[in-house]
């Protein structure tokens, strides 16, 4: 629970606002600032830590992009999660705001299950989201809103690689999401090109 505003913060607010010598008015605002710090950091979330075959479940309460997301759980643990086996649209490619929106619809301000496969390289969980049983990370695909990312499809049990692998076939003939654009650029070319 946020603790209430205190006397030191009182006399600071008092001394800011009434104190002629700016030694004094800035020693108020030092006070001040530290209040502030303590009291936004003390309601924050502590990062939960993930490591591959570990479960979480918990209510999506941030989406980064079309395949990254932010789950809090119930003991107030963030997890940053990647979507596993898939990649979308990057947030400056074309469709990159329309996969964003497409998740947001799917999970945000829901309870999902996560299965981490894998932590990446940033620290994110890379992780299996399902929602009521639905595979998410599969619905991205289905949408014409990522990729299946083969290259990291390593862990992926085999009948699950074939359905990501029929359902981008399918979006891609449907001409859906994505790939209405001709020439739709993977977004690992797209950040190799950024990089260089």
């Amino acid at each position: 629970m946020a603790r209430g505003i205190g006397q030191k913060e009182v006399r600071a607010l008092t001394t800011l606002f009434t104190a002629r010598a700016w030694p004094a008015r800035i020693g108020a605002l030092v006070v001040l600032a530290l209040a502030a710090w303590a009291w936004w950091n003390e309601g924050r979330a502590a990062p939960g830590v993930m490591a591959a075959g570990s479960s979480i479940h918990g209510v999506v309460v941030g989406i980064a992009d079309g395949d990254t997301i932010t789950v809090l759980d119930a003991d107030k643990r963030e997890y940053r999660l990647r979507l596993a086996f898939i990649d979308a649209p990057e947030k400056a490619q074309p469709y990159g705001a329309a996969a964003k929106q497409h998740l947001s619809d799917l999970v945000f301000r829901k309870a999902i299950d996560a299965e981490v496969v894998d932590v990446d390289r940033y620290q994110r969980g890379v992780a299996l989201i399902r929602l009521g049983g639905d595979d998410i990370n599969y619905a991205q695909v289905k949408a014409g809103l990522a990729w299946h990312y083969t290259r990291y499809a390593g862990k992926q049990p085999r009948a699950d690689f074939e359905a990501y692998e029929t359902a981008l076939q399918a979006a891609r003939d449907r001409r859906i999401g994505l790939w209405q654009q001709p020439g739709a650029e993977p977004p690992w070319d797209f950040r190799r090109e950024r990089r260089g």
